[in-house]
């Protein structure tokens, strides 16, 4: 994304979403804009692990009923995005909260 473009997108969305996520698609109809934002690919890793094979596992979706944007309902879709170090367990993630507390989430 153009730093013009992304300056642009950070007056509508969530505080710091361009810092993790960058816009992949939007629509509009009459009643709604939809935005699909995709987690960039920086997986979180500690000193310990830097050396380690990171395998992407895949995503999860979330969308968020966000503030109206000129009379219509916004909706951010937020593709988030999990690895795995070689031969551990657990998933690796970054824990970014994307609304506020109280607001609407939706699978």
């Amino acid at each position: 994304m153009q730093e013009n473009e992304e300056s642009i997108a950070e007056i509508f969305l969530p505080t710091r979403t361009t810092r993790w996520f960058e816009i992949i698609s939007y629509t509009q109809d009459e009643d709604n804009i939809r935005i699909v934002l995709e987690k960039k690919n920086i997986p979180p890793i500690n000193e310990n692990d830097k050396d380690k094979k990171v395998i992407s596992k895949g995503f999860s979706e979330i969308t968020i009923k966000d503030f109206p944007i000129r009379g219509r309902r916004s909706l951010l879709t937020f593709k988030r995005r999990y690895w795995k170090i070689e031969g551990q367990k657990e998933l690796l993630k970054r824990d970014i909260q994307l609304s506020f507390p109280d607001t609407q989430l939706e699978k």
